[in-house]
C-alpha cells in the first residue's frame, strides 16, 4: 500500500496533466466536429454556387434552341457545360476548388428529368430555377444534400486531417508531460528544501536553515522558517547556558557548607556562633538564589500576578526609599529623590514595589562608600520616566547590554562578594515589560551606572 501513495509531486504532476489532457481531448473533439461539419457545410455552398451557374447556363441554352430536346438524355453535354465554367477564369475565381461533390438532375417544366442518374430526384435536395430572360421557369436543377462525404478524394483528406488531428495530440500531452513535470519540479523544489529543514530541526539541529529562493508565499514561509529555527537555536543556547549558570551558583554556597560541615566534623573547626552564623549566611544565599529563580520562571511562563489598579509612582517610590534610609545611611550612602507632586499610573504596586526594591537593592550593594544614588521622575512627552542613577564604580560599555540578562555580573566590584545572583534585574526587566515599559541602562555622570525604567502616561 505505501508503494502506491503519491507524494506531493506525483499529486501534482497528475493534476496539471490531467487538466491539460483535457483540454486538448476537448479541443481535439471540438476541432473534430467542427471540421466535419464545417466541411459539409463547405461543399454544399460550393455545390449551391455550381447550381446557380449551371442554371443560368442552361437558361441561355434554352433560350437559343427554344425547346429541351438539344440536352434530353444528353449528359455529356451538362457536365461539358459544368466543365467549361470550371475552366473560365471569371467564374471560377467564385468557386471552391475540387469539383463537383454530389448527384444532381436537370428536369424541365413537366418535372421529367433530362439529365441525371436513374435514382429517383431526392425531394429535399437543392434547387435552383431554370429561368429566362422573360422571368419564365423552363426547368430545375437539383442536387443531392451532401449528409456525408462520398468523393474519395474528400474521404482522403479528412481522413488525413483526422490522422494530423491525433498526430497534435500525442505530440502535445508529450510536451504537456515534459513542461508538467518540470514545473512540478520547480515549484516543489522550495516545498522539499523546507521539508529536509524541518526534518533536520526536528532531529535537534537548530542550525538548520534554508534558502530563500523567491518573494512569493513559499518565500515568506521560508524566511518564517529561517526566523523559527533562528529562535529555536537561540533558545537552546540560553538554556544550555542557564543551566550552566544555575549549576554553577548552587555549587558555590553547597561547597562552603560542606567544607564548614566536614571542618566541623572533624574538628577542624569549633561550632560557635560565629560558625553557625557563617552556615546561616550561605543558607539564607541559597534560599535567595532559589526564590530569585522562582520568581524568574514565573514572570517567564506569565504566570506572575499582576493585580493592576490606579495608583501613584511617587508614593510607591517614597515608600521604598523610606525602608532603605536606615541601610544606605549604616553604608555612607546618600539617597536622594527629585519626584513631582503626583505621577498616577495604573500598575500593580506590589510589583512596581518589588522592582524598586530590587533596583535599590542593587546600588545600595554595589556602590562605594560615601557615594549616592539619586533617584528621579519626569514626564517625557506621553512616557514617565524614572532614573536610578547611582555613583562608582560603573560599568564597561559592552557590559550595559547584558546587564539585564539572567546571571550575568560584571567583573568589576559588582561580583558574588557583594551577595548578588544575577537574576534581580532580569526579574526588573520582565516586570517593566508586564506594564508596557522598557528597562535600559547606561553610564550615570557620576561615574556609576544610571538604569532608567519607561513607563506609559496613564493620568
Amino acid at each position: 500500500m505505501n508503494a502506491l501513495r503519491l507524494g506531493i509531486s506525483g499529486k501534482l504532476f497528475l493534476a496539471i496533466f490531467s487538466t491539460c489532457m483535457l483540454v486538448l481531448i476537448t479541443m481535439h473533439w471540438g476541432v473534430r466536429l467542427s471540421f466535419e461539419h464545417g466541411f459539409v457545410d463547405y461543399i454544399k455552398r460550393g455545390n449551391e454556387q455550381r447550381l446557380q451557374m449551371l442554371s443560368s447556363a442552361l437558361a441561355e441554352q434554352y433560350e437559343q434552341h427554344g425547346n429541351w430536346d438539344f440536352l434530353r438524355n444528353n449528359d455529356r453535354l451538362a457536365f461539358g457545360i459544368l466543365r467549361s465554367l470550371e475552366q473560365n477564369p471569371d467564374s471560377s475565381s467564385q468557386l471552391p476548388p475540387h469539383g463537383w461533390r454530389t448527384q444532381f438532375w436537370i428536369i424541365d417544366q413537366q418535372y421529367r428529368v433530362l439529365v441525371g442518374p436513374r435514382s429517383p430526384v431526392p425531394p429535399e435536395g437543392s434547387r435552383q430555377k431554370i429561368t429566362t430572360s422573360n422571368k419564365k421557369v423552363v426547368g430545375w436543377v437539383i442536387g443531392s444534400p451532401p449528409e456525408r462525404l462520398t468523393r474519395s478524394t474528400d474521404i482522403n483528406f479528412d481522413q488525413q486531417q483526422r490522422r494530423t488531428s491525433w498526430l497534435i495530440v500525442g505530440l502535445s500531452t508529450l510536451v504537456a508531460a515534459l513542461v508538467t513535470w518540470l514545473m512540478a519540479r520547480g515549484l516543489l523544489a522550495p516545498v522539499r528544501r523546507l521539508v529536509e529543514g524541518t526534518h533536520r530541526l526536528a532531529a535537534g539541529n537548530f542550525s538548520s536553515r534554508v534558502e530563500v529562493g523567491s518573494r512569493d508565499e513559499l518565500g515568506q514561509l521560508a524566511q518564517d522558517f529561517n526566523l523559527l529555527a533562528g529562535s529555536l537555536e537561540k533558545n537552546e543556547q540560553m538554556r544550555r547556558a542557564f543551566m550552566a549558570d544555575i549549576s554553577h551558583e548552587l555549587r558555590t554556597p553547597l561547597a562552603i557548607l560542606r567544607g564548614e560541615l566536614e571542618a566541623m566534623q572533624d574538628g577542624v573547626r569549633k561550632l560557635t556562633p560565629e560558625a553557625l552564623a557563617s552556615l546561616q549566611m550561605e543558607v539564607t544565599t541559597l534560599t535567595k538564589l532559589v526564590d530569585d529563580l522562582h520568581q524568574l520562571s514565573l514572570s517567564d511562563a506569565g504566570a506572575l500576578a499582576y493585580r493592576k489598579q490606579q495608583t501613584d509612582l511617587v508614593a510607591l517610590v517614597e515608600l521604598v526609599a523610606g525602608s532603605f534610609q536606615s541601610r544606605f545611611a549604616a553604608h555612607s550612602l546618600r539617597l536622594t529623590l527629585d519626584l513631582p507632586d503626583e505621577a498616577p499610573f495604573f500598575g500593580d504596586a506590589d510589583r512596581l514595589m518589588q522592582l524598586f526594591t530590587n533596583l535599590m537593592e542593587n546600588s545600595l550593594r554595589y556602590t562605594n562608600s560615601g557615594g549616592e544614588l539619586r533617584v528621579s521622575l519626569h514626564q517625557t512627552g506621553s512616557r514617565w520616566q524614572l532614573r536610578f542613577a547611582d555613583s562608582a564604580p560603573g560599568v564597561e560599555e559592552h557590559q550595559l547590554h547584558h546587564l539585564f540578562e539572567r546571571f550575568y555580573r560584571t567583573e568589576s566590584s559588582r561580583n558574588r562578594a557583594s551577595g548578588g545572583s544575577g537574576l534581580g534585574l532580569a526579574i526588573c526587566k520582565n516586570i517593566a515589560e508586564a506594564h508596557d515599559g522598557t528597562l535600559s541602562a547606561t553610564h550615570s555622570d557620576s561615574g556609576g551606572l544610571e538604569i532608567t525604567l519607561d513607563l506609559p502616561y496613564l493620568p
